[in-house]
């Protein structure tokens, strides 16, 4: 399984409400169900004009295939490569 970094295009979504957001919830689950494969949506970060999504998949087709069975938009779908953090400054042990 991989890690996805998905961006979303969606002008005002900083104003959505709180049944709004629900019912995009509610699509995402929905399409995981229906996937018929392991998929995990670990969060989602809203800004003015974007969803940033944290996805677990087999493939970004797979991450595809979640948008268009939730009819949610995607614009961009990133492999997640590594993760960095406080930690990766400390030095290496040897």
């Amino acid at each position: 399984m991989k890690k996805f970094i998905i961006e979303r295009n969606l002008p005002g979504a900083g104003n959505l409400t709180p049944e709004e957001l629900q019912s995009i919830s509610e699509a995402s689950c929905g399409a995981i169900t229906h996937l018929g494969k392991p998929y995990h949506w670990i969060e989602s970060y809203i800004t003015n004009d974007r969803i940033y999504c944290v996805h677990i998949a087999e493939s970004e087709c797979a991450v595809r295939e979640h948008a268009k069975l939730g009819k949610i938009p995607i614009n961009t779908v990133n492999e997640v490569i590594t993760i960095i953090d406080p930690l990766t400054s400390k030095a290496l042990k040897k």
